[in-house]
């Protein structure tokens, strides 16, 4: 059977089953940068496989001839549909892509995330983000969103090498998981990844998640970031790790010579409970107002610090604050310009508001580090 496709697909969902002892219940494709990548779900798993632009076709015309009878490719204009009769008859259609036309009259179009709504991810549906047919739960949904994010600025800032990843604080581990699923299965990149958490059951759970999914390289282990002890990681990530947690996790970064630095922060209260009240008087007696300060000072002195060390700095917008009033993103990029002035200023600000600061501590004044 000779079946012409349209070129430029961005996305495809296979359905209807040869027969009902067919291993493969569904089938979907995405285009992922420069390569598609087709995903065949069984009943309990899923199977990833990615394509060049020029086998792509012939997978297709594989798959609808061999294993379904249902076929839709959507370009930027036009949805194209493929039924094969019981008879084996071809039959073919094409229409607006409406997803395209019905767009609202401020003009917004729907957001286009590196995963979608609607193609499921195993650990997706395991943490409850997502349903059995791949759609994002209403209550996931903010989740759903922070990840998606979250793998945006990490595929804008690394490299296609191979990478040793902790996760500091990793919790239930929505953001390990993903960031396996994205570079292992999506973008074909060696990677090891620890996960590491304070909490047993939580890490047993995680490692039964890994196992069921045969994520071979993906491990959890109970510890204390304050304790960690190891060298062999070139990024590092934490995901509201609380208070002083962050700067734990910095600290071991920067003597690690870590590459690639993403960190979210959490709740500060370090700085807020030690700032004097003789101080920005104004601001101290609003405790909302004192607590924003205070994190943003945090932030500034642990930014300024990594900039010491000799790391490309930006501090940015994770996720609108609608979802997470803690949405502000330390992205750190190693390059061994150190900017040895920036550490009189440091000093300045801390002095001036006669506050310490677990970072500065950790590299400055403890002599052994961590005591």
């Amino acid at each position: 059977m000779n079946i012409e496709f349209p070129k430029n697909i961005i996305k495809g969902t296979f359905s209807v089953p040869k027969n009902k002892d067919n291993k493969y219940k569904k089938a979907t494709i995405s285009k992922i940068n420069d390569l598609y990548q087709i995903t065949l779900y069984s009943d309990k798993q899923a199977f990833h496989s990615n394509y060049k632009n020029d086998e792509i076709e012939n997978r297709i015309s594989e798959l609808l001839q061999n294993d379904f009878n249902n076929l839709e490719l959507f370009t930027n204009d036009y949805v194209y549909g493929y039924r094969i009769t019981s008879k084996g008859k071809l039959l073919n259609n094409k229409r607006l892509n409406q997803q395209l036309i019905n767009v609202d009259n401020n003009h917004n179009r729907k957001k286009n995330y590196i995963l979608e709504d609607g193609i499921f991810v195993p650990a997706l549906f395991e943490l409850g983000i997502m349903t059995e047919d791949g759609k994002v739960t209403k209550a996931g949904y903010n989740k759903f969103r922070q990840i998606n994010r979250f793998l945006e600025i990490i595929d804008d800032s690394i490299k296609d090498e191979e990478l040793n990843i902790i996760d500091f604080g990793c919790g239930k581990s929505y953001l390990t998981f993903i960031l396996y699923h994205f570079l292992v299965k999506i973008k074909n990149i060696k990677c090891n990844i620890l996960g590491l958490d304070l909490k047993e059951d939580v890490i047993d759970n995680c490692n039964k998640i890994a196992k069921k999914y045969n994520y071979d390289n993906l491990i959890f282990k109970k510890g204390d970031i304050a304790d960690f002890k190891d060298s062999n990681f070139n990024m590092i990530i934490t995901l509201h790790a609380c208070d002083t947690a962050t700067d734990y996790a910095l600290y071991h970064a920067i003597n690690m010579k870590c590459k690639y630095i993403f960190s979210v922060p959490c709740c500060q209260h370090e700085i807020n409970e030690s700032i004097k009240q003789d101080k920005l008087h104004l601001v101290n007696k609003f405790g909302i107002l004192r607590e924003r300060f205070s994190a943003i000072l945090t932030d500034a002195i642990r930014a300024n610090i990594l900039q010491y060390e000799g790391y490309k700095v930006n501090v940015m917008e994770f996720v609108d604050i609608e979802n997470t009033p803690k949405n502000l993103l330390i992205r750190a990029i190693y390059n061994g310009n150190k900017n040895v002035n920036i550490k009189n200023e440091i000093d300045a600000l801390l002095k001036e508001y006669n506050i310490n600061q677990k970072l500065y501590d950790l590299l400055f004044n403890e002599k052994d580090g961590i005591n």
